[in-house]
């Protein structure tokens, strides 16, 4: 399995691009299902999450041709609703994505549980409650251990989503469009990827209203057709190199950045002493940062939560916690999202960080600290990112196994970070 071998200390410089956002790419992926002709979509990121995605949908009869690397011909002129392979559902949490679009193309799917980050329970129950609120039957099979979804056609409903969950919003949207008549979703989750899959499915001639908003209005259309589309930047891949940028003390330039989406990650960063300078669609991010934790008033110990958009995300608390070890003061860290989330700090711990793991939802974080080289495995994704970036910026060499959990969601993060003048080395 491959490793990476960091050696830390170097400070970065250059400009880099970003891929395109994962977290659209794997419902975009999914919701070609919805039309019987041909989608190109652009700006693909080359992750292996996609490319699960990729060989799920080849399994249910789609065709995908590669225009280029980063350029992909979509046609699921017919599609066969067999059951998925477990190994390919197991591998990433979108797996489930694909029970909107196929109940609304073929009334029929088995899908074995899906999988993806060990961050903690990850319910299904929204999904099922929204789809059930349209029309569609769905049980779990406990002596299979398999999902059955049916419905011999979808009606519009009245739907308030017992929680704002991203891909349970996704799943009803991608249901709704071609159901009969009018779907009013209410407590619907707005990131920037659910955004781009209600203009992706607008192109495709769905009527999605209040677009961005917690409340979307979709009027039913009989079918959709073929289009094209370009997947928006990866904010959070932006935002880690912003951080990996920080940590070293480095400098560099983001281009095409996807600046419209940082508003509130970037008043979160200004409390940890981080500020970087938008140009147009790019960022520059300034070697000079002043790396101190800005006290709530009365010097009162300020604290970052995650929230549901346009909030902090939780998938960059990982990132976050490492800048903090960089920074003068303390902060309190609260991820009620998810019980295994913070998981990784004893790693932190373990290269000189000042953390206090309060229980499984908490930290407290003290800095700065001079982090040292370790020896260390990837957990997640986004806890595996960050590890990364503790490794750069600490003196001397760390190593990160299993780091087949990272390129889960970064793009050749490897190879990215050489371009900036990082010294890693894949073994």
């Amino acid at each position: 399995m491959d490793k990476f071998i960091i050696h830390g200390g170097v400070p970065l410089s250059g400009e880099i691009t970003p891929a395109g956002n994962k977290n659209a790419a794997l419902p975009l992926l999914a919701a070609c299902l919805l039309t019987d002709e041909p989608v190109i979509m652009h700006n693909v990121p080359q992750i292996r999450d996609v490319q699960a995605m990729r060989a799920l949908l080849e399994s249910l009869g789609v065709s995908i041709e590669n225009v280029d690397p980063h350029t992909w011909r979509i046609h699921a002129s017919q599609v066969s609703p067999g059951l998925l392979d477990p190994d390919l559902c197991r591998r990433i949490r979108a797996s489930i994505l694909l029970a909107g679009p196929m109940i609304a193309r073929s009334g029929d799917l088995v899908l074995p549980p899906p999988g993806g980050d060990v961050i903690g329970r990850r319910r299904v129950d929204t999904h099922i409650l929204a789809l059930n609120k349209l029309g569609a039957q769905a049980e779990f099979d406990r002596t299979s251990k398999l999902f059955r979804f049916k419905s011999s056609g979808l009606s519009g409903a009245n739907i308030l989503l017992d929680e704002a969950s991203v891909t349970a919003t996704e799943n009803a949207i991608m249901a709704a469009v071609t159901a009969h008549g009018v779907t009013v979703l209410r407590n619907a989750a707005s990131e920037p990827h659910i955004q781009e899959l209600c203009h992706f499915l607008n192109i495709l001639g769905a009527q999605i209203d209040n677009i961005g908003s917690n409340t979307l209005t979709i009027h039913g259309v009989p079918r959709l057709h073929g289009g094209e589309f370009t997947i928006g930047p990866d904010y959070l891949e932006v935002v880690s190199f912003i951080g990996a940028a920080v940590v070293t003390h480095g400098s560099i330039w983001v281009r095409s950045a996807g600046v419209e989406y940082l508003d509130m990650i970037a008043m979160v960063f200004k409390r940890l002493g981080v500020t970087w300078e938008v140009h147009g669609e790019d960022i520059f991010v300034p070697a000079q940062q002043t790396l101190e934790i800005e006290a709530d008033l009365g010097d009162a110990i300020p604290t970052i939560s995650v929230m549901p958009w346009p909030s902090f995300p939780t998938d960059l608390m990982s990132i976050a916690i490492v800048v903090a070890t960089q920074s003068k003061g303390s902060i309190l860290f609260h991820d009620w999202m998810y019980p295994s989330r913070m998981f990784f700090i004893d790693k932190l711990v373990s290269m000189g960080a000042q953390i206090v793991l309060c229980d499984p939802h908490r930290c407290i974080v003290q800095g700065p600290t001079l982090l040292a080289g370790e020896k260390m495995e990837s957990p997640d994704i986004r806890a595996g990112m960050a590890l990364l970036l503790a490794a750069l910026a600490a003196e001397g060499d760390s190593e990160i196994r299993n780091v087949v959990q990272i390129e889960r969601g970064y793009e050749q993060v490897d190879q990215k970070l050489r371009s900036l003048g990082a010294q890693i080395q894949r073994v």
